[in-house]
């Protein structure tokens, strides 16, 4: 994982579901910078052309819920957004982020101090976040250790062929 993510804040309220992140009309998309053309849709239609690689998403809680569909983190990724802060995720969105890579942080502090537009730099391997605009620094609920390696070598797919190599 990057060593540290640094972008704007495009923040969301709560229950933003996987059918807003990416409407199912889009689903058969394969390529995922295809398939990063229309993140956030269904809630945002100017999200990916306001935003700019390593942007950020801040939302309120249960970001992802809704249906259990992969392509959602994968559409954000292929935005070329580079991370989500929530104050909590629904868990399958959860595990999927992890699964392709989609750096994701959960701290309800972060959230409640952050305004869309503002300068968000986070330390993956700290889980601090700071809000560059406002001079604030948080911290990010610590993920497990196997989770901590899922991460950090970039999604479930490296993780598998890194160990396969490691015999």
């Amino acid at each position: 994982m990057e060593a540290t993510l640094r972008g704007r804040a495009h923040k969301y309220g709560k229950n933003v579901d996987t059918d807003v992140i990416i409407p199912g009309k889009y689903c058969s998309i394969v390529d995922q910078a295809e398939l990063g053309k229309h993140a956030l849709e269904g809630l945002d239609p100017e999200y990916t052309t306001r935003m700019e690689p390593g942007d950020l998403i801040v939302a309120e809680t249960n970001f992802g819920c809704g249906s259990s569909r992969e392509v959602a983190p994968i559409a954000l990724k292929g935005s070329g957004t580079s991370a989500v802060i929530a104050k909590s995720f629904a868990r399958i969105f959860y595990r999927n982020a992890l699964n392709i890579g989609l750096p994701i942080f959960e701290s309800s502090e972060a959230v409640d101090g952050i305004e869309s537009g503002d300068e968000i730099e986070v330390e993956p391997a700290s889980g601090i976040v700071r809000n560059l605009t406002r001079g604030t620094e948080y911290r990010a609920a610590e993920f497990p250790p196997f989770m901590r390696a899922l991460i950090d070598a970039g999604g479930l797919v490296p993780y598998v062929e890194k160990r396969l190599a490691e015999g």
